[in-house]
């Protein structure tokens, strides 16, 4: 795939870039490698001070940065903006707390390993490889970068070809806070390159976001060389309503659930799963509010959705609909590709999904919601469960025993009860299955790139 930037709204290529020189990337992993030396003998308040630093820089370069996303993956204005206040949010997040989360944990009776003292220390590992996707360029690189820095460790980004620019943008974004060169470095290379960075010996261990295929092959190499990793990969993610839910609530919450960032997010519910007895009064309403959502220039604030971001990632979705309609499915909405320049794809909403369709099975990336009826809270369950996939998974009822239910049965990294699944830089974010392994964010995201070094003291 060329490293180009290219309006998914018209399919214009408006700028090509050439792949760096396998000397320039030696440079930059030798860069990272000297500035890792440099950070880990920094004091957290000092690395906080450059945190919030870079945050300020982010913050006032928000229109020019979002626009940049908007221009390159299609994600409306409105949610482009929001996306870098996320941002800004999680670095000031990290430079206050990092320390405080990261701190010495002394075991409370040394006596009894025969010790004065005992105690774990978290110390960085050094220059870690971040593999990361185009759906939120710059969230998905900062809630890896934030704590990653804020620990002591350096980063090198190899970005998705279809988001140059904003690479290019996070190339310099840290230096310009204060970090050390060389603490946060873009890789502009191929996905064919990628293997020979991850063995290089500078690089200690390596985060990936992205499909399935891409986190075996990455996982792959890093255990033949003995390198951690951590995994976000794909999901679909299920949206149960029981009979005490607030339908109202619910079904306003689902389309939003369903189509943020077009509907191309991994945590996007994407299997409405309805009990029987109000799956009637809930699907009026979805369907009326998927159907109602404005498509078009992702530019203009009113536009509720934009285009996909890519024209293979657009033919999937119409593949994976086409099937499933010519195996029996209904559409409630949608459904039909408009004729126009670039990789548009509106609200849809199927109903009669069954086995025999790709769609039961597969992650749709795109505004497409499958809308299941079940009889009873196992049968939900025991469809919420049924996919390869265990990312987020969202369950709306007021019923005390069935959110306990919810809780201990859905197999999923995150669940949420009466709301939709989202990320915080306050909570761990991770799945479970073929969504991946390790976590992001919270206490333990900051701890996945440490050596938890356990220290004896007689």
């Amino acid at each position: 795939m060329p490293i180009a930037t290219v309006n998914p709204a018209t399919g214009e290529t408006l700028e090509e870039f050439t792949a760096q020189s396998p000397d320039e990337v030696d440079r930059r992993l030798a860069g990272a490698e000297e500035a890792f030396l440099a950070l880990r003998r920094t004091t957290y308040e000092t690395r906080a001070e450059w945190m919030r630093a870079t945050a300020d820089v982010l913050e006032h370069e928000t229109d020019r940065v979002a626009a940049t996303m908007t221009t390159e993956m299609g994600k409306t204005l409105v949610a482009a903006k929001a996306e870098v206040a996320k941002c800004v949010h999680g670095m000031r997040y990290y430079a206050d707390n990092a320390e405080r989360l990261l701190a010495d944990e002394p075991y409370a009776h040394p006596d009894k390993v025969g010790a004065t003292s005992a105690y774990v220390t978290y110390q960085p590992l050094g220059p870690i490889l971040a593999v990361m996707p185009w759906n939120f360029p710059l969230w998905q690189v900062i809630r890896f970068a934030a704590p990653a820095l804020m620990v002591g460790n350096s980063g090198l980004l190899k970005h998705a070809s279809n988001v140059p620019r904003t690479a290019l943008y996070l190339d310099t974004l840290f230096t310009r806070g204060g970090f050390p060169e060389g603490s946060f470095a873009t890789l502009l290379i191929g996905s064919s390159d990628v293997e020979q960075v991850l063995t290089d010996p500078r690089i200690k261990a390596a985060t990936l976001t992205g499909s399935e295929p891409a986190g075996r092959s990455v996982a792959a190499v890093a255990g033949r060389h003995v390198k951690k990793t951590v995994l976000e990969l794909g999901g679909s993610d299920p949206f149960v309503v029981m009979p005490s839910a607030d339908l109202d609530q619910a079904a306003k919450v689902a389309v939003t659930a369903r189509c943020q960032n077009n509907g191309q997010s991994c945590i996007a519910a994407k299997r409405f799963i309805v009990h029987e007895d109000c799956y009637d009064e809930f699907a009026e309403r979805f369907v009326a509010a998927m159907a109602a959502l404005k498509v078009g220039d992702p530019m203009d604030e009113d536009t509720d959705v934009g285009p996909l971001a890519t024209e293979s990632g657009r033919d999937d979705v119409e593949q994976l609909v086409a099937d499933a309609v010519g195996k029996g499915a209904k559409v409630l909405c949608g459904g039909d590709t408009p004729d126009l320049p670039g990789w548009w794809y509106p609200p849809t909403v199927l109903a009669g999904i069954t086995p025999s369709m790709r769609m039961y099975a597969e992650e749709v990336f795109g505004p497409v919601a499958g809308l299941y009826r079940v009889g009873s809270l196992a049968e939900a369950i025991e469809l919420a469960n049924v996919t390869s996939f265990g990312l987020g998974a969202n369950a709306w009822t007021r019923d005390g025993d069935e959110q306990a239910a919810f809780v201990r049965d859905l197999e999923a990294g995150m669940v949420t009860i009466n709301g939709m699944v989202t990320s915080y830089p306050e909570l761990p974010f991770g799945g479970v299955k073929n969504s991946g392994y390790g976590r992001e964010l919270g206490a333990p995201g900051p701890k996945e790139f440490c050596n938890a070094k356990t220290v004896w003291v007689g």
